[in-house]
């Protein structure tokens, strides 16, 4: 089971189970005030589409996501603001696919697997439009448009993560900040730091206590990209609790430096920080956010979607949890 399947709108087939899940993106580029988007066509289906796929085995939606991206058409992007799910029926059933922006640079070469991709098409919406063989996938590409418009399009993730688990606080004799992660959270860290990878942070921000830097580490170790990792002492569970506001300090300075990050830290800290970053919300997102204890499970994150130019606010989230087998 896919840890971080989501409720999903469903409103044309209510209640009816989902017997495939899929994840997918639409690749975009811009050039001034105008707009394209990359089609492909699978001469398997005969079909003008988006990168997408079935979930493999341990693998999360993102990963699904970026993963095709990667295998049809060649591209190791970031994956951008999520958009909205497509439901259509296939012989078994109801086939749920998520879809996400993602930013594909000019300078990029298109190196479609031609064994599943046969033609790209770089073209606008509107004709892109017209050439979907499968009519739900319109509803995607109009949010895409939508959010470019608003200039919310192009944008940076902002990530806060809670530690994997840890060893139980009771059975544990040492200091505090030396505690270990369990053996599930060893699991689970390895998870997270191939789900990190979906967004591809460059700063990682985090407690320097044992159970956080662990969690953080199997990223920056596997990271093809050189990661700067900054350890804050105010975001451990004491240095929070006696100066709160220096820990949510740690979540301007994400705004402030511009740069997609991570910012890992504990459960009892999340309040803290749950609450600063809902100071940068768009109007309409902070339903959207945890509000009960515990905030996140342990490797849970969520993504802030911060455009990368004008306003430094959030206009997309998404809380996603690592596979946990």
């Amino acid at each position: 089971m896919m840890a971080d399947t989501p409720v999903e709108d469903q409103t044309e087939h209510p209640g009816e189970p989902i017997a495939v899940h899929a994840a997918g993106a639409i690749p975009w580029r811009a050039s001034g005030d105008r707009l394209e988007v990359l089609m492909i066509h699978r001469p398997r289906y005969d079909d003008w589409s988006w990168p997408k796929g079935k979930l493999d085995s341990g693998e999360t939606l993102p990963e699904c996501a970026a993963r095709e991206v990667r295998e049809e058409i060649g591209a190791d992007a970031r994956l951008g603001i999520p958009l909205p799910p497509t439901h259509y029926r296939v012989p078994v059933g109801l086939k749920s696919v998520r879809y996400w922006a993602i930013q594909i640079e000019k300078s990029t070469t298109i190196r479609p697997d031609r064994a599943e991709v046969d033609q790209t098409y770089w073209c606008s919406p509107d004709e892109a439009e017209r050439l979907l063989t499968n009519r739900t996938d319109v509803a995607p590409l109009k949010a895409l448009v939508d959010a470019h418009r608003r200039g919310h399009l192009a944008t940076r993730p902002l990530i806060l993560l809670r530690h994997a688990k840890a060893k139980p606080r009771s059975s544990w004799t040492k200091a505090e900040g030396d505690r270990t992660l369990a053996a599930s959270g060893v699991r689970q860290a390895q998870a997270v730091g191939r789900l990190l990878t979906v967004w591809k942070p460059v700063r990682v921000v985090t407690s320097p206590w044992r159970r956080c830097l662990d969690t953080v580490l199997p990223y920056v170790r596997a990271s093809r990209s050189k990661v700067k990792i900054r350890l804050v002492e105010d975001l451990t569970e004491h240095g929070a609790a006696r100066k709160p506001r220096k820990a949510a300090a740690a979540v301007v300075s994400l705004f402030d430096k511009g740069k997609p990050a991570v910012l890992c830290s504990h459960r009892p800290v999340l309040p803290t920080l749950l609450h600063e970053f809902r100071t940068f919300l768009a109007p309409g997102l902070a339903s959207e956010l945890p509000t009960s204890d515990p905030y996140l499970t342990p490797g849970e994150l969520i993504v802030f979607h911060v455009p990368v130019e004008g306003r430094q606010r959030v206009v997309a989230l998404e809380q996603v949890k690592p596979f946990d087998d």
